[in-house]
């Protein structure tokens, strides 16, 4: 088999990465919070009913997830006052 090359190929990858980074140095602000409220345009909000029926669904999941957790250290705590 024929062994790769690859200090070249990392030297060009480098050098690419450098050459963004220098063309990028100009971006300002403003540009900053052009593209923001483009990015912003594009989102998809969710409606009112779909927010509170997964807000409750997470609310609903943390609770649940914190009681199993209080009850599994309730658990252990009750095991290990008997080994000890």
């Amino acid at each position: 088999m024929a062994k790769k090359d690859t200090t070249s190929s990392n030297t060009e990858t480098k050098k690419e990465a450098a050459e963004v980074k220098t063309s990028d140095s100009s971006f300002g602000v403003a540009d900053f919070l052009k593209g923001t409220q483009e990015e912003l345009g594009k989102v998809v909000w969710p409606s009112r009913q779909q927010l509170i029926s997964e807000s409750a669904a997470v609310i609903l999941m943390v609770s649940l997830s914190a009681t199993l957790i209080y009850l599994i250290d309730k658990l252990f705590s009750f095991a290990s006052r008997q080994v000890f």
